[in-house]
């Protein structure tokens, strides 16, 4: 009699376990890419993955990421030479755009990313909105500009990095200077970005921004009133 309850016990013990195990293992699995197209130039991220025009991956995006085109394809964006032409995201406010992963992601993450002359960083998250206990953090030195455009854009390398970690993470945080800095092909699942990559270059001293036109223009602006005060 002792020796079947004990049974049950292991019984109900090993379903429990494995019933833990489930709820762990509730992250993505599979390797998910964002490559922003369909966004729309200066258009809200926002949603677009978690129920909008994108793929449904429920992942969705603070109000200060935006889609931005590439202005050889009608665009305001002043880069060349994106992974996936010709959308990337970016932000033009702010020190940030954060990305939350509501069922969460695990094993690696990793992107392609641009910025001349001003580093930024990313930073992984096992909480909601940048919260909770840092995953990996990873510093994203400068790219050059080296005037090979497609035919136009100033920031025209795309440099990729990526990191593995352990638990699961459900947020993470994209800064850097606003506009100065764009990233393309996030990847979740692999340290691997889009599942290729390039070696990260030696920091420039360049300084540009990542809006070409009537755009850039309207960003000088702001900055001069921003200075007066």
């Amino acid at each position: 009699m002792k020796f079947q309850q004990f049974s049950q016990l292991i019984a109900i013990s090993t379903v429990s376990a494995a019933a833990c195990l489930l709820s762990v293992g509730t992250a993505q699995a599979a390797t998910i890419v964002l490559d922003f197209e369909g966004v729309g130039d200066f258009a809200p991220v926002g949603n677009f993955y978690n129920g909008g025009a994108g793929t449904n991956y429920g992942i969705d995006f603070s109000t200060t990421a935006l889609g931005l085109v590439d202005s050889d394809n009608g665009g305001s964006g002043d880069f060349a030479n994106e992974p996936s032409p010709n959308t990337i995201m970016f932000f033009d406010t702010g020190a940030a755009a954060t990305m939350n992963v509501a069922a969460g992601f695990d094993t690696g993450f990793s992107f392609f990313y641009t910025t001349i002359g001003n580093p930024g960083s990313v930073t992984v998250y096992d909480g909601l909105n940048g919260t909770g206990n840092i995953l990996a953090t990873l510093v994203l030195s400068a790219t050059p500009s080296t005037g090979n455009g497609d035919p136009n854009g100033a920031f025209d390398v795309f440099a990729s990095t990526g990191v593995t970690f352990s638990g699961i993470a459900k947020s993470v945080d994209f800064g850097g200077v606003a506009n100065q800095i764009g990233f393309d092909d996030i990847t979740l699942g692999s340290a691997i970005a889009g599942g290729g990559g390039q070696e990260v270059p030696e920091p420039f001293t360049i300084v540009g921004t990542l809006i070409g036109g009537t755009a850039a223009f309207r960003m000088k602006k702001n900055l001069k009133s921003s200075n007066k005060a």
